[in-house]
């Protein structure tokens, strides 16, 4: 018998200026990969987050008039963290996000607004790798957005997005999904893990709301052993996954 290997990954190609990262909720990047963001930011690159919606629906205990704009505020807050200056909201509901022509459309249109270089996403796949079920809103978001990368270039899709000024854009290189159970790349995630962690941080209604432990134990365990176990496939060096689609 032969012992299996361990496909390693590749680092993420940086042969890029600008990024539009889009997610379905609040706290969807800081789980996901905002190690990474901080150090693209470092590196005087340009990152825009756009969400499908304010999160409104993520805690029980909160009524979604008031928990939306809390954590709008909080998504700011760590955004701000890892160097991100815009963040845009598109007021999808909170949980019953559909994937179809509407979201595809919205996400173009952002694309043909910000013209980015490299689009980044969150897995949209049914699990997160075994029998850990996906949610519906993210699947749907990271589908219309590996659609929409196409979208935003065809002049004969959504044409009324032209007559409104936004005139198409196919320079995107790109597509990184980061939490998927296939990665193939990744970036060390060294420079940017205590900005990550404190980014997670500045989510501590929803991070309270999920778990009994201390917020900044909770936050810092996880980033560390996620980042770690990516790590084993990438020299050894802590880091966060993506899986990468080229155009």
């Amino acid at each position: 018998m032969t012992e299996s290997k361990i496909t390693q990954l590749q680092p993420l190609p940086d042969d890029w200026q600008r990024a539009l990262a889009v997610v379905a909720h609040p706290d969807d990047l800081e789980y996901g990969c905002s190690a990474a963001v901080a150090a693209w930011t470092d590196a005087g690159r340009e990152v825009t987050y756009l969400l499908a919606t304010r999160g409104e629906a993520g805690i029980a205990t909160l009524d979604p008039a008031v928990c939306g704009p809390l954590r709008e505020r909080e998504q700011r807050a760590g955004a701000a963290v890892v160097g991100v200056r815009t963040v845009e909201f598109l007021d999808h509901r909170d949980g019953v996000i559909e994937y179809g022509v509407a979201l595809r459309r919205d996400i173009a249109a952002a694309i043909r607004r910000h013209r980015p270089d490299l689009l980044v996403t969150l897995n949209h796949r049914d699990t997160w790798g075994g029998v850990a079920w996906n949610t519906p809103d993210h699947v749907a978001v990271g589908r219309a957005t590996l659609d929409a990368a196409a979208d935003a270039g065809n002049r004969w899709v959504f044409p009324e997005l032209a007559e409104q000024g936004l005139e198409p854009w196919n320079g995107v290189r790109r597509v990184a999904v980061a939490g998927s159970s296939n990665p193939t790349h990744a970036v060390d995630a060294r420079p940017g893990l205590e900005r990550a962690v404190r980014s997670l941080l500045e989510h501590r209604s929803y991070v309270e709301a999920l778990t009994d432990q201390d917020p900044e134990a909770y936050v810092r365990d996880f980033l560390t052993e996620t980042t770690t176990a990516t790590g084993r496939r990438f020299g050894g060096i802590p880091a966060v996954a993506f899986e990468v689609f080229g155009r």
